[in-house]
């Protein structure tokens, strides 16, 4: 049921409409993806929805049915390895273009965060807790797995 305001009939911003979802399905109908090239096609209409400043609940709620198919597809096709301690901090600097210089509000020098990203020295609880503040992860991501 769509709520509506009493003079104009139109839906409310945190309104769902079917009218509205519908044609979001009718643009781009969410499928199983199957190939690289569907992958793509589903990330391209994703990277279009997140780029708008603010989403109705009709696009959050499509955004959020594309994502569940790119999740399964990358789950089934590009298994990661999952990354911890130093090697998730290199891998994040690398994905998000930044260096250790960018790191020194963390680890208050740079010879700091050289002896850390050198294995030299383990973090600390509170480089944990920054770095996953700094970064928007869990602090247990920075905690070596064995």
């Amino acid at each position: 049921m769509q709520n509506t305001t009493p003079k104009s009939g139109k839906t409310t911003p945190g309104s769902r409409s079917d009218r509205l979802y519908l044609a979001l399905l009718e643009k781009f109908p969410p499928r199983p993806i199957s190939s690289e090239e569907q992958l793509e096609a589903t990330q391209e209409v994703i990277d279009s929805l997140i780029s708008r400043p603010q989403l109705t609940q009709d696009e959050q709620d499509y955004l959020n049915v594309l994502g569940s198919l790119v999740l399964e597809y990358e789950e089934l096709y590009h298994s990661l390895p999952t990354l911890h301690g130093v090697k998730l901090i290199e891998a994040l600097l690398a994905e998000l273009n930044l260096d250790t210089e960018d790191l020194i509000c963390i680890f208050q020098s740079k010879d700091r965060a050289a002896d850390v990203l050198n294995n030299e020295e383990d973090l600390t609880v509170r480089e944990v807790k920054n770095l996953a503040e700094f970064f928007r992860v869990s602090p247990a991501a920075f905690l070596e797995q064995n």
